[in-house]
C-alpha cells in the first residue's frame, strides 16, 4: 500500500476547467483586492510598504502567488471530486489562520492581517463556486 494518495487519486474526476477558472478568477480577485480601489492602501500601510514605490512588476511574488493559487484550486477540485467539500473549508480555514499567525509574527497591523486572511477566504469561495457552476 502506498504511503499517500496516488496521482490518479488527486487527478481523477477533477474538473480542470473549474480549477483553471478558479485560478484565473482568484488571481484577478487578488489584483482587485490589493488595489487602491479596495484594500490596497490599508494593506500597504499595515505592512509598512509604499504601493507607488515599486519600480516594476514584482515578478517572483506574482509567479509564486499564481502557483499557490493554482494549488489551492486543485485541492478544492480534488475535494469536490471526492464529495468532500467540507475538507476544503478546513483547508481554507487552516491557510487563513497560518497567514494570520505569520502576519502576527511579522508584526503586521491587525487590519493587514485581516485583509490577507480574508483574501484566502474569498479565493476559496470563488474556487468552490466555480466547482459548483462549471
Amino acid at each position: 500500500m502506498p504511503w499517500g494518495p496516488t496521482m490518479s487519486e488527486i487527478t481523477s474526476g477533477v474538473n480542470w476547467i473549474a480549477v483553471g477558472s478558479g485560478t484565473v478568477l482568484s488571481f484577478v480577485l487578488g489584483w482587485l483586492w490589493y488595489s487602491p480601489m479596495l484594500f490596497g492602501k490599508a494593506w500597504a500601510k499595515g505592512v509598512g510598504i509604499d504601493l507607488g514605490a515599486a519600480a516594476g512588476m514584482p515578478v517572483t511574488p506574482l509567479v509564486t502567488q499564481l502557483v499557490a493559487t493554482f494549488l489551492l484550486a486543485w485541492v478544492i477540485g480534488v475535494t469536490a471530486a471526492q464529495n468532500a467539500l467540507l475538507t476544503a473549508f478546513l483547508v481554507i480555514a487552516m491557510v487563513a489562520v497560518f497567514i494570520a499567525a505569520n502576519g502576527a509574527f511579522a508584526k503586521k497591523s491587525n487590519q493587514a492581517i485581516g485583509i490577507e486572511s480574508g483574501f484566502v477566504v474569498a479565493m476559496g469561495a470563488v474556487m468552490i463556486i466555480m466547482q459548483g457552476i462549471i
